[in-house]
């Protein structure tokens, strides 16, 4: 709960004035039996006609000052909560954006929309309610209790039964339910995830026509969430009428006692009147207690699940700060070893060394699954690798660099192109936002992305959400134009250009190959006729090195390299 503490901090002036508002209501709301049991003795029954005005124009003042403390608590608890709603929401934000990719990888997206919407809106409704109706409820029982027994401590000792009762039934209906609540959010949460799932792939369900499997896969998480939705609130279901049978039976028994000491001499009417009405506004407290307890059990499920997410950790920090230095581009592995944290614990990366001075290009290539991708992955620090191993950028330790620097330094066209709503434009300057005209032209020239001027408004024109509305192709060129104008002294493509043509792929690859381009490029790709022509070619198998040097050399003396030579172009020159 400490980190909720700041939020209280931020907040805690108004929150006492609010619950100081919620305080003088409830005394109000108290008095008003009271002062009715006045009315009723020294008015009424005496017959004494000023009585009934001087006590009536009492409670009338108490109930006008109530509603005047009722309307402040509101306004006061509406700004908060939804101000408290905000700013959790953008910590929560600014906390994902800064996740440790481990901690990424921990909570699917499907969940952490549902956090950052429903459980933030549970708890703003927690907040909110805290400062208009939970301390009330407590108030105004506790309140009612005592000045019940003030009038009649006899016919007090019911009310005192019926509260241990009561008591008892919420604490028994808090831990049934709270595992039940729990349950319910995880169940909501692969739903969102199955809906999210599906509409990222709606183009490949549709061109398997899956849709039955679909559907019978959202119904199952659909009848999964109904039933543990029924099953967290049958608690509840059976609890809250208990509980009014339980007060209704003592407003009764209250009755029937009155009455007998009545007789008795023992009580009056206008006490008996007012006993009944604080039993009243004890049943209605209580009813009221019963919701608290309801958002209560909700609201701390909503919370340990946030919590997770405030708890997770965040994207590396050095001690060192480095954020001015400046990188050439030489990049160098060191008997790198990585695994990926909670995955089988079977290295992506073993004892991996080479070298690539600033300026000149390496083609990283090898069967599938043998750790190419994961060599962007650790080159941005997405991940560290074992303790044992270093990768160096100018003979500097990216460890010791500012993470800035090294993100920075690197500039990833990954696998799958991912654009952004908005223009064309706004998605190629995505990295350098200031990037001038020009610069812009000498981008789209070398990614072979001629054909945006082609497009109806050309460079303006406005691409939908993941650039729905371009070819595969398209879309991978303006990824490699925005890597190229971010300018960074390292230029890492993760097969970024499988989805081009030959042709269109060769006028890319020999424009970024060139002697204009100064940044170090690394090609990962699965192609030769593509890893041919970069100065030096790493041949990676099983994550470890099997071969490394230029493709003549590697013809010569590595057999994985001939074999995958052999299979895309070797075969077709035998044949001519």
């Amino acid at each position: 709960m400490k980190i909720y503490m700041r939020y209280f901090t931020k907040y805690k002036y108004w929150f006492f004035i609010a619950v100081s508002c919620v305080a003088l209501e409830a005394l109000c709301d108290l008095l008003g039996p009271t002062l009715m049991s006045h009315i009723i003795n020294d008015g009424i029954e005496l017959g004494m006609i000023q009585n009934v005005y001087l006590w009536g124009g009492r409670m009338i003042f108490a109930a006008a000052l109530g509603a005047v403390f009722a309307v402040s608590r509101n306004i006061i608890a509406s700004k908060v909560s939804q101000s408290f709603g905000a700013d959790l929401r953008y910590d929560l934000f600014s906390k994902i954006l800064n996740f440790r990719q481990g901690s990424a990888d921990k909570i699917d997206s499907g969940s952490l929309i549902i956090r950052m919407t429903n459980d933030v809106t549970q708890l703003t409704q927690f907040v909110n309610g805290t400062m208009r109706i939970f301390f009330k409820a407590p108030l105004t029982c506790i309140g009612s209790i005592i000045l019940a027994s003030i009038l009649n401590l006899r016919l007090s000792i019911i009310i005192y039964l019926v509260v241990i009762i009561v008591g008892l039934l919420l604490y028994l209906g808090m831990r049934l339910s709270y595992p039940r609540f729990g349950k319910l959010q995880a169940a909501m949460d692969r739903l969102n995830t199955v809906i999210e799932e599906y509409l990222m792939g709606v183009r490949l369900i549709k061109a398997f026509g899956t849709y039955s499997d679909e559907a019978s896969r959202f119904e199952d998480d659909n009848t999964n969430l109904m039933k543990k939705g029924v099953h967290a609130q049958i608690v509840i279901t059976f609890i809250s009428p208990i509980l009014t049978l339980v007060v209704g039976l003592g407003s009764a028994a209250a009755l029937l006692a009155g009455s007998r000491l009545f007789t008795l001499g023992l009580t009056q009417p206008g006490q008996i009147s007012a006993f009944i009405v604080y039993m009243a506004q004890i049943l209605s407290s209580l009813l009221m207690i019963t919701n608290i307890f309801n958002t209560f059990v909700k609201t701390k499920a909503s919370v340990s699940r946030i919590t997770e997410i405030l708890n997770c950790e965040d994207d590396f920090k050095n001690s060192e700060n480095n954020s001015d230095a400046v990188i050439s581009g030489m990049v160098e592995f060191n008997n790198v070893t990585f695994s990926y944290p909670g995955g089988s614990g079977v290295p992506a990366i073993k004892n991996l060394s080479f070298y690539v001075p600033a300026g000149k290009s390496l083609a990283v290539i090898g069967p599938t699954g043998s750790g190419k991708s994961t060599l962007a992955w650790l080159l941005l620090r997405l991940y560290d690798p074992d303790k044992n191993s270093s990768i160096m950028f100018d003979g500097k330790d990216i460890k010791k660099l500012d993470i800035e620097t090294v993100r920075k330094s690197v500039a990833l066209v990954p696998q799958k192109a991912m654009l952004f709503s908005g223009t064309v434009l706004d998605n190629i300057t995505w990295g350098n936002p200031k990037a001038e005209k020009a610069q812009v032209e000498a981008a789209i020239r070398t990614s072979g992305a001629d054909f945006i001027y082609e497009m109806e408004n050309g460079i303006d024109t406005y691409l939908g959400s993941g650039g729905v509305n371009i070819s595969g192709g398209q879309k991978q060129r303006i990824s490699i134009a925005r890597g190229l104008i971010k300018n960074s002294p390292i230029l890492v493509l993760d097969d970024a250009t499988s989805a081009l043509d030959t042709l269109t792929e060769t006028k890319v690859r020999d424009n970024l190959l060139s002697e204009d381009n100064k940044s170090t490029v690394i090609l990962i790709t699965q192609r030769c006729s593509t890893a041919m022509f970069a100065d030096n070619i790493l041949v990676l198998s099983d994550g470890e090195r099997v071969g490394f040097g230029t493709h003549d050399e590697l013809l010569e003396e590595c057999s994985i390299y001939r074999e995958i030579f052999d299979s895309q172009i070797g075969s077709i020159t035998e044949g001519v």
